[in-house]
């Protein structure tokens, strides 16, 4: 695990900074984000951190109510996790006015919850359980284009979509693109987001990296889906940074989440945050679609849109409750979600079911298949040697045993590194198996096409 000593070898000298420093890399690494990624959000924080941080405009009492009336059992918990991904989930239920939780078979350990971990409030809404990517989501769209149409010229649509969309960390978009939600009352509604909306503007449908990508598949009937995944990019980040602060969030991984109530001017202006980047990323991804669309023709003939990091109003039961998902699909009866695989495996297009296991899961499933290993652990770590030059260890995956993987099964690949490889994910078959009775799948969608951020494009503006 990242420390301390894995900062100063990266060579960052200590400071006021140093603690929040760690706990920022400690998060982004379980998060799945690269060792570039995680350095540079390092060296913004060292740059730019003041040597004094202000007190928090407003710190806040997240103690357990005594009051609630808690669902039984209280966390449901879907597939095999470690000790420390359980006990953050236990974690979470222990504060503020929470009456469900639940663990999806990806999950793992998260920011103050874990990534594929819902919790159900009944006043408050956990910032830390949004994450950093607010509204982070997948979209897929099926063409009325056949493969066999297509599959001559995969490699060409994949360089023409590189020229068009942007990958990578801070990018701005080579189209200015212009939208409603820049002419939104909500901008003055966030504290604080005036100021994001010359970046966010030049940032709308850019891609970011690390997992993030825009794929082609065949489906079972032959035509070809565009799917793409991505969030709020830096909009989303700032929001986040912004009211954490405000709330006075504890710094680390295993700490308590950080809770705001809903009737606070504070809550009040998280709610109208995660809405405007809300909006933000399905513009986004809406974008990049059209654009892969104009290159390979043809007309959209169906389509699938949804967030997994977002919190949601929702009737459950008797009760209205603030749903709080993190890395996981709702998935209500009759809703239809996309969720992908790895660069390597099919992903799929499943709706929910009306079942007890349904209702006990808050109508929530995976978002993707999930990560078995950090991105340091599948790449290696760089560390110095006796003189101070840096030198990478080896990871856990090799890059013939990566390479072999995409060649086997046909799928062409811009861009991607070694820590996106399969084998650093779960197979998602058998996450969806641990969820049977509460979703049922619609479309396998076959990976032929794969476009994703290279080396050197990399993306601190995800959770």
């Amino acid at each position: 695990m990242i420390d301390g000593n894995t900062l100063k070898a990266w060579g960052f000298a200590p400071g006021s900074w140093f603690k929040a420093g760690i706990a920022k890399a400690i998060e982004m690494e379980a998060a799945g984000a690269r060792e570039e990624d995680i350095q540079a959000a390092l060296r913004t924080m060292s740059e730019d951190r003041p040597a004094a941080q202000a007190a928090p405009a407003s710190t806040f009492g997240i103690e357990r109510r005594s009051d609630l009336s808690v669902s039984d059992p209280p966390v449901t918990v879907y597939g095999e996790h470690d000790a420390r991904t359980l006990g953050q989930i236990d974690r979470c239920m222990a504060f503020g006015s929470a009456v469900k939780g639940v663990l999806c078979a990806d999950g793992h350990l998260g920011y103050g919850h874990p990534i594929g971990g819902v919790i159900a409030y009944e006043d408050h809404i956990s910032i830390s359980g949004v994450g950093f990517d607010i509204a982070c989501g997948n979209m897929a769209v099926r063409l009325d284009v056949p493969y066999a149409e297509v599959r001559d010229r995969a490699a060409t649509i994949l360089a023409d979509l590189g020229k068009v969309i942007s990958f990578g960390v801070g990018q701005k978009n080579g189209t200015k693109v212009d939208h409603d939600l820049f002419y939104s009352s909500l901008w003055g509604d966030v504290i604080g987001a005036m100021p994001l909306k010359g970046k966010a503007h030049d940032q709308l449908g850019t891609v970011g990296s690390g997992n993030h990508y825009v794929d082609l598949f065949e489906d079972e009937a032959g035509f070809v889906w565009i799917g793409v995944h991505f969030g709020s990019r830096g909009l989303g980040h700032s929001i986040t940074t912004q009211h954490l602060k405000l709330v006075g969030a504890k710094d680390g991984m295993e700490v308590d989440p950080a809770l705001v109530p809903i009737g606070h001017d504070i809550g009040r202006s998280y709610i109208a945050g995660i809405d405007l980047a809300g909006q933000y990323a399905y513009a986004g991804r809406e974008w990049v679609v059209e654009q892969v669309r104009r290159i390979i023709g043809g007309t959209i003939t169906d389509t699938v849109h949804n967030h997994h990091n977002w919190a949601w109003r929702e009737r459950h039961g008797d009760r209205d409750l603030w749903v709080v998902r993190k890395g996981a699909t709702p998935a209500f009866p009759g809703q239809r979600g996309f969720v992908g695989g790895s660069m390597g495996d099919n992903a799929v297009i499943l709706e929910g079911v009306e079942s007890e296991r349904s209702r006990d899961s808050l109508y929530s499933t995976v978002h993707g298949a999930g990560r078995i290993m950090s991105r340091t652990e599948a790449r290696g770590r760089f560390v110095r040697d006796e003189h101070g030059k840096k030198i990478r260890q080896p990871g856990r995956v090799r890059h013939d045993d990566w390479q072999a993987w995409i060649r086997e099964r046909g799928v062409i690949l811009r861009g991607g590194e070694i820590d996106e490889a399969p084998q650093a994910y779960r197979r998602l078959p058998d996450v969806l198996a641990e969820h049977e009775g509460t979703i049922r799948v619609l479309h396998t969608l076959r990976p032929f096409a794969v476009a994703m951020a290279g080396e050197g494009e990399f993306d601190p503006y995800k959770d």
